[in-house]
């Protein structure tokens, strides 16, 4: 710590996965002695988590789409979000403000560049997001999760800082616990979850995929799988058809000691689980989400598939018979399924958000200031016109 109280205002948007590693970074920047601020909208507002310390203020936050009928409205939006971030720089005089991606971080790094004040963004996936990619140009620090990042140009690359993707502090207790003991006679204790909007998939192909393993080790199964909630009884309909125990929720609390308990993981591959799975090292099965902006789940699968922590199946190709190919593959011996969770574990940047708030402190003048390289690039045309013509592209 640099022994100077500072101030810095967070901007990030309004899903689980920006708000995250925010919450992370204030929790972090807080127990130094610092004062910190979220920028957000409504949605990121009701987001759980936000430390009792972190004071929330909801902007307005248009976004520019393809559509030219979003241009006018959304551009109106993110400019008034400029104008009200700039009133809260005044009186909170941050020494930096940090983005998040989405588009209510825009309005307030905008209004960062226009005041001079410092500016860093956070990059939770493989691929830079259409917000950041915005920003590259005018911040003085980019952070990235993962060591290759695509659309992220080459001419930034001097100001990049892989610090990784901070994981709740339950979860990172997990890291220095052994792998749980697994045995050619023992429990094989799989968890499965899908998310809000990929749930569906599993809930069809995860039992049955489960359900045509060897008899040998599909009887030591003993299974744990988030579903939705029309989807409910379906499933547990092919789980008892399959005669193989499964809990089933819509929303496990405890999902930390269930990951702790677990074999291995079967779902999607978002920038938080990623780095909860490598965190924690549980090897995986991943099924990126196919819809997903620029396909950035199958790039967030590279590192830990590359490592040998995890298989990564094309929704298209995910099937019950390609799952159980898998699986077998993975779980043919009980060292097989520790290397795996080791290979994860090595992929795993425990110390995410202490790098990430050194990497921020720093801008108040601590010596890290004399390591980071400041962008020497000239700030493009307004950011709403430069974001409209990217959004056209």
């Amino acid at each position: 710590m640099s022994g100077v109280v500072q101030h810095f205002v967070l901007a990030a948007g309004g899903t689980g996965g920006h708000l995250i590693p925010a919450f992370a970074l204030a929790q972090e920047l807080t127990a130094r002695g610092h004062h910190v601020a979220l920028i957000t909208d409504e949605r990121g507002a009701a987001i759980p988590g936000k430390p009792d310390a972190l004071t929330a203020h909801v902007l307005p936050a248009g976004r520019i789409t393809k559509n030219p009928l979003s241009w006018v409205k959304g551009t109106r939006a993110i400019m008034e979000g400029r104008r009200m971030a700039l009133r809260l720089f005044e009186s909170f005089d941050p020494s930096a403000v940090v983005g998040f991606g989405g588009y209510p971080a825009l309005p307030a790094l905008l209004a960062a560049t226009s005041a001079g004040i410092p500016s860093v963004i956070h990059e939770q996936n493989a691929v830079l997001g259409r917000v950041n990619r915005l920003l590259a140009g005018r911040v003085q620090a980019i952070a990235t999760a993962y060591p290759e990042v695509s659309r992220l140009a080459d001419k930034y690359l001097g100001k990049v800082h892989l610090v990784g993707n901070p994981v709740r502090p339950e979860v990172l207790d997990l890291r220095n616990r052994p792998f749980p003991p697994f045995t050619d006679e023992g429990l094989l204790r799989v968890l499965v979850t899908g998310g809000s909007q990929g749930a569906r998939v599993l809930s069809e192909v995860v039992p049955d995929g489960l359900a045509m393993l060897p008899p040998a080790l599909r009887s030591r199964l003993q299974v744990t799988q988030q579903c939705r909630p029309e989807d409910m009884e379906a499933v547990r309909g092919r789980y008892t058809g399959h005669h193989i125990p499964a809990e089933l929720g819509t929303y496990f609390e405890d999902m930390a000691s269930r990951l702790a308990d677990a074999h291995l993981f079967i779902g999607r591959a978002g920038a938080s689980t990623i780095a909860e799975l490598t965190a924690v090292g549980r090897p995986a099965i991943l099924v990126p989400l196919p819809i997903a902006t620029d396909d950035h789940q199958a790039a967030n699968t590279r590192e830990m598939v590359k490592a040998g922590g995890a298989r990564s199946i094309r929704q298209d190709r995910f099937t019950a018979k390609e799952l159980a190919k898998q699986i077998q593959v993975m779980a043919q011996r009980p060292d097989t399924l520790a290397n795996a969770a080791h290979a994860a574990w090595n992929c795993g940047r425990p110390h995410a958000a202490r790098d990430l708030a050194d990497l921020v402190e720093g801008f108040g003048g601590t010596p890290l200031m004399d390591v980071i390289r400041v962008g020497g690039t000239e700030a493009p045309a307004s950011g709403s016109e430069a974001l409209a013509r990217e959004s056209v592209q």
